[in-house]
């Protein structure tokens, strides 16, 4: 049991020594001991409602503290002394200080002097604030009841100023009336045959006739003014004020309700059940489920209870301080947001089980659950932060300007929005460590580098692996075979850093094969091999060449099922690989020891971090360990994608899916061709500066003076870059697309990237262990590693002449210490870089010194950043035209443009080898036509069906159909182009223009739908529609196993059809299977929790797969409709454009990788045949035709 509470030690001694220093009371006192027979002098010090004491005025550490918060203090008389202390205690002045609870014994203390005394009880007694609280909440009452009269009172002014005036309005006419009326009275008295009692009695009654009509129209006055008052917009908008405040007090009670439900019906029952002899559930697992639910219903009990007494005090509804109370606390919403998913999978795991499965049953049969889910319930407090912000919309849409509360509602909806933007930027992280997770957990084996926060999942797949001994000899036909696929069929998964392969066993766990976790760093991707035997994968094969630093070398093959998939396999891997390899290259050159994990160009660069008035961050790193960008111009979204120094993968994918929105493909060609020719530009001023300079930098470039001889080489012609391992000198290494910058553990020396006489110079390094974290260019130096001249197994013989060149070893090379400050960038570009004048002869010499001149040096930094832009931009380039083709199929323009531009960069004399090979790949993958995957089209199959005579439904398979339906449902999914998932273009007007792929998929589902109800109700006999029906269900089942989810979801909605569903007589002779089996199919697409159970479905399954387009479309929808394109500031929504990126990459995962089914004319035909498919009205009439309503 606890017997103390724990006290911030730190802050109470820091309180002390205020007290001590600043407090309203210091001195003094006795104190009487806890056994009341000796008394103590201690100082004392009263800081606010703190009573601290010391041992002396010189302690500087408290002793004790008394907190005097609703405390009493009062004088008390002095106890009787004995006679030999009665001088002594005579002298003496007692006072105590008595506290409100009963096992807390009063404070005694006393003092020599009345005066003191009298003083001390003063301060303590007016120490406490429990008064002033209850004068503040008076005062604020009073004056809020006082603005109100106010408001009242100005009211009542206007409106009496408004009958003052047509009061006198009246008296003028009045008057008017008056005059006229003694003229009259003149002209009587002047006649005198007028008889004069007849004058007075007409003139009563005109005045009463007065008075009526002057009572009449004040009435009518005031009438009008209230009827005014009431059509005004001030008393609409309040109407509607109090209304959003009635609602909100349903909603809040509602919601209340719901977490009641959520802890007493399920919680507590659970938590029992764990505790229990044999527990269906255990505690941990418990606690994962619901998370801190229960602590969010104390705080919303609260939160009902304080609206309950606002509304009791109507119409004066102040609500603006229960928000202030509110906001501190619904941080806790974030530890449940982050942890939902994990909540749902534990949920799901534990339902594994059948005793937890059937009690969790019976919680959910209660009627206070109202046949909702478990799931349901912990899917409500998800919701709640996003509702609030939109009550306090609605309230500041109907609150004055100039009301008391509207800067406390605009506060509150700010600091709630920023709640929501960090639990978004959480989840989004979870989530990626989730994926992680999860796939970790499906690893029997276990992968322990999936546990690195720093991995970031890419895409994921099912691969052939061909062994090396038997690639020449697989024949053409067996790549599709069954044999094959199944002894090579493996689970890729591939991550920012890694690629692992596994095989899936029969249960669904994933064993890991032999070297199946491969590090990209010591990969080389080869995309199309020359081996003969290539021609027999239908060039749908790639190798991976992997040398690793501590074992021997090895190769993997994989083959792809269609161009499309093996291009976009290889454009990510290459980008992975590249990634690492240019992220190596500029950080390693700006580090200022190996102990600093982010590099010194990122730290000193502020807009790399820092919200400005173009751009905004999240708080989520990318795996560049760099803030994400929330919103940004074009401008920085264009600087961003071609910043020399990192690329996040993700950045790049999510760019080039949705630059349409914001920009066009000549602004971002031009971008690119503008950092290659001026590739200065692509790195900030502040990092140049570091990058160039003279005292500091160079000894962070070069490292110590190095103690061997440097080699020195002289060419003609570019040499492709060669990189010496110190386990194997003679060994190189061939790149998918970059220089060989990092190579198998190994880090390259920047210091070797010196200047000969034609602009170019060899380049050995020694090398040193690479760390997981960084690596230390302190530890690089030149060395004298002599290589031989082996040429690369893929290279051709005319690129052999340019590897023989001489080899000269020199002396060592020493550290020169230059005085002169070192040249800007441009100058370094104009004048000193060796790669403006390749062919020019220039001896640099330095006096005393064999080292390399301050110029010389900065021409190797401009040959680093020359090299990392154009790896840049030809790897932007490459994974632009892989794997957005369409983009250039459609823009001719664009593609001749992009050719002509990569035609002059291989014309350039000063490029690369590597260089030279992967701009002409892009160029080739541009002008050469995409043979396919020799699948069949659609387009042919609409044409082969036109004109045909559809055979009978009995006389097709259950098997044959649920084949057929899957190849049509992803011939119609697969030709999508993404760039209709942008804009809701299927919900507009102009649907059929914006969206014609996905009005035909839509078409296509209900045509499936209509066809499978006509085929039930074309039967009179019961016997026959209970037949078809299972039928049905049968391919619904076997379309499940073929993962073609779309098509069960078109099965099962057309069972659930009202001209179906109303067949009672039909669905009684169905069997108890085939209802079990429907069950479990519309449990699977159920749309409840936002198609949960079809989401871990989709997650679980290897492609190729049919999901449901519908879920997506409601994902796009719900993003598009709840964030613009653009802020208030017209910076570009990113946050929003990556959402939307991971979307349409999950989509394209499935349209890439196609079905292996062979096309069967008939069944196809049977379910193209729309000639006799009935519609929706015609259904119902054949349905009430066999079997009319039953009378009531």
């Amino acid at each position: 049991m606890q017997k103390g509470i724990r006290l911030n030690d730190g802050h109470v001694t820091y309180l002390g020594l205020l007290a001590k220093k600043d407090g309203t009371r210091r001195g003094c006192l006795s104190k009487k001991s806890s056994d009341n027979t000796k008394w103590h002098t201690k100082w004392f010090a009263l800081l606010q409602n703190m009573l601290f004491y010391f041992e002396s005025d010189s302690s500087s550490r408290p002793s004790g503290l008394y907190l005097l918060e609703g405390c009493v203090c009062d004088r008390a008389p002095s106890p009787k002394p004995s006679l030999s202390a009665k001088e002594c205690l005579e002298k003496q002045y007692y006072f105590t200080v008595s506290f409100n609870h009963d096992n807390q014994k009063a404070l005694e203390l006393r003092t020599e002097d009345v005066k003191d005394c009298d003083e001390w009880v003063a301060a303590i007694t007016h120490a406490s604030y429990r008064n002033l609280a209850t004068e503040h909440e008076a005062l604020m009452q009073k004056y809020l009841h006082l603005l109100q009269i106010v408001e009242t009172e100005k009211t009542v002014a206007k409106q009496l100023r408004q009958q003052i005036e047509d009061g006198e309005i009246e008296i003028e006419r009045l008057k008017s009336e008056i005059a006229g009326l003694l003229k009259d009275n003149e002209k009587i008295q002047s006649n005198p045959t007028a008889a004069p009692n007849d004058d007075d009695l007409e003139i009563k009654k005109i005045k009463k006739v007065q008075s009526f009509l002057r009572g009449w129209m004040c009435r009518r006055k005031w009438k009008t003014i209230i009827q005014d008052y009431i059509r005004s917009p001030h008393a609409e908008s309040m109407r509607k004020r109090n209304q959003v405040v009635f609602s909100m007090l349903e909603a809040e009670a509602e919601y209340v309700q719901q977490l009641h439900i959520l802890v007493n019906n399920f919680l507590r029952p659970l938590r029992m059940a764990a505790s229990s002899k044999k527990p269906p559930i255990t505690h941990d697992d418990v606690s994962s489920i619901f998370l801190n639910s229960e602590t969010i219903m104390f705080l919303h009990q609260i939160f009902y209870q304080g609206l309950k007494a606002r509304i009791a005090s109507w119409p004066t509804l102040v609500l603006a301080d229960l928000f202030d109370i509110l906001l501190p606390m619904l941080n806790i919403y974030q530890e449940f947001v982050r942890n939902h998913q994990y909540s749902l999978q534990i949920l799901a795991h534990c339902k594994q089980n059948r005793d937890f499965d059937k009690l969790l049953k019976q919680y959910e049969a209660k009627p206070d659950c109202e046949e909702r889910t478990l799931e349901t319930f912990l899917t409500y407090p998800m919701f709640q932060i996003p509702r609030y912000i939109l009550t306090l919309h609605e309230l500041l849409a109907h609150t004055p300007h100039e009301h008391v509360e509207r800067n406390s509602l605009e506060y509150a909806k700010s600091k709630l929005e920023e709640l929501s933007r960090i639990m978004h930027d959480e989840v989004s992280e979870t989530e990626n460590i989730r994926k992680n997770l999860a796939i970790e957990r499906m690893i029997v084996e276990g992968c322990e580098i999936l546990l690195d926060t720093s991995q970031t999942f890419v895409r994921q797949g099912s691969l052939i692996q061909v062994p090396m001994t038997e690639k020449g000899k697989i024949p053409r036909g067996r790549l599709g075979s069954l044999s094959l696929k199944k002894e090579g069929e493996r689970q890729c998964f591939l991550f920012s850093k890694h690629l692992i392969i596994c095989t899936r066993g029969s249960g669904g766990k994933l064993h890991l094969t032999k070297n199946g976790v491969v590090s990209l760093i010591d990969c080389t991707l080869i995309e199309e091999p020359e081996e003969k035997g290539g021609q027999d994968m239908e060039h749908l094969d790639f190798k991976i060449v992997v040398e690793p630093k501590d074992s021997q070398s090895f190769t993997i093959i994989l083959v792809a099922s269609s161009r499309q998939e093996k291009s976009a396999w290889t454009s990510d891997i290459s980008q992975c690989i590249d990634n690492i390899r240019c992220n190596g290259l500029m950080m390693n050159a700006f580090e200022e020891n190996s102990k600093v994990t982010v590099p010194q160009m990122i730290k000193s660069d502020a807009s790399l971090y820092c919200d400005d008035v173009d751009i905004r961050f999240s708080k989520m790193m990318n795996s560049c360990k760099v803030l994400q960008i929330r919103y940004a111009s074009v401008e920085r979204l264009l600087e961003r994608l071609t910043d020399l120094r990192f690329l996040s993968i993700d950045f790049l994918n999510t760019f080039l899916h949705s630059y349409r929105v914001f920009t066009n493909a000549d602004v971002v060609l031009d971008k690119l061709i503008t950092i290659y020719k001026k590739p200065i530009s692509a790195i900030p001023a502040r990092s140049l500066e570091l990058f160039f300079a003279s005292s500091q930098n160079n000894k962070l470039l070069y490292g110590e003076p190095p103690k061997s001889p440097r080699a020195s080489r002289k060419f003609s012609s570019p040499p492709p870059l060669t990189i010496a391992k110190t386990s194997s000198p003679n060994r190189r290494r061939k790149l998918s697309l970059n220089i060989p910058i990092i190579t198998g553990g190994k880090a390259l020396d920047l210091a070797a990237l010196s200047c000969s006489s034609n602009g170019y110079a060899g380049m050995y390094s020694s090398m040193s262990p690479f760390s997981k974290t960084t690596l230390d260019i302190n530890k690089l130096y030149v060395s004298s590693t002599l290589p031989s001249k082996i040429p690369d197994e893929a290279d051709s013989k005319g690129e052999k002449a340019e590897e023989s060149w001489p080899y000269k070893q020199d002396t060592s090379v020493t550290e020169e210490c230059d005085n002169n400050q070192s040249q800007s960038g441009d100058d370094a570009e104009t004048e000193t870089s060796p790669t403006k004048s390749p062919t020019t002869p220039k001896h640099t010499k330095c006096k005393n010194s064999s080292g390399f001149p301050t110029d010389q040096r900065n021409g190797d930094k401009e040959f680093v950043i020359r090299r990392a832009a154009t790896n840049r931009v030809l790897n932007v380039l490459r994974h632009w035209v892989s794997k957005h083709s369409q983009d250039f199929e459609s823009n001719t323009e664009l593609k001749l443009k992009v050719i002509s531009f990569l035609e002059e960069v291989i014309h350039d004399p000063e490029l690369l080898t590597q260089e030279r090979k992967a701009a002409a790949n892009i160029i080739r993958t541009l002008t050469q036509e995409d043979p396919g995957d020799n699948q069949i089209t659609l387009e042919e199959v609409i044409q082969q069906a036109e004109g045909g005579k559809a055979e009978p439904f009995e006389n097709h398979s259950a098997l044959e159909i649920a084949e057929q339906l899957t190849l049509l449902d992803h011939l119609v999914f697969k030709v999508i182009p993404y760039e209709e998932f942008f804009g809701q273009g299927w919900m507009k007007n102009d649907k059929n223009e914006k969206t014609p792929y996905i009005m035909k998929t839509t078409k296509h589902f209900n045509d499936i739908s209509n066809l499978i109800a006509t085929e039930i109700l074309r039967w009179e006999d019961v016997n026959m529609r209970v037949a078809v029906i299972e039928k049905w269900v049968a391919v619904a089942d076997i379309c499940r196993c073929l993962h073609n989810y779309n098509a069960v979801l078109e099965i099962t909605s057309s069972l659930n059809r009202s001209s179906i569903f109303r067949l009672k007589k039909t669905w009684l002779k169905v069997s108890k299977q085939t209802k079990a089996v429907i069950d479990k199919l519309q449990k699977l697409v159920s749309s409840e929790g936002r198609f949960k159970n079809l989401r871990e479905a989709l997650k679980n399954c290897d492609p190729p797969c049919v999901p449901y387009l519908g879920m997506y479309l409601t994902d796009l929808a719900f993003i598009e409709e709840g964030t613009p394109n653009y802020t208030e500031d017209n910076l570009v929504n990113f946050s929003k454009m990556r959402m939307i990126s991971h979307i349409i990459r999950e989509i394209r995962q499935f349209q890439q990788t196609s079905y292996k089914i062979e096309y069967q004319p008939k069944a196809t035909l049977y379910l193209l045949d729309q000639s006799s498919v009935l519609d929706e009205e015609s259904l119902y009439e054949a349905s009430l035709r066999i079997e009319p309503k039953m009378p009531t």
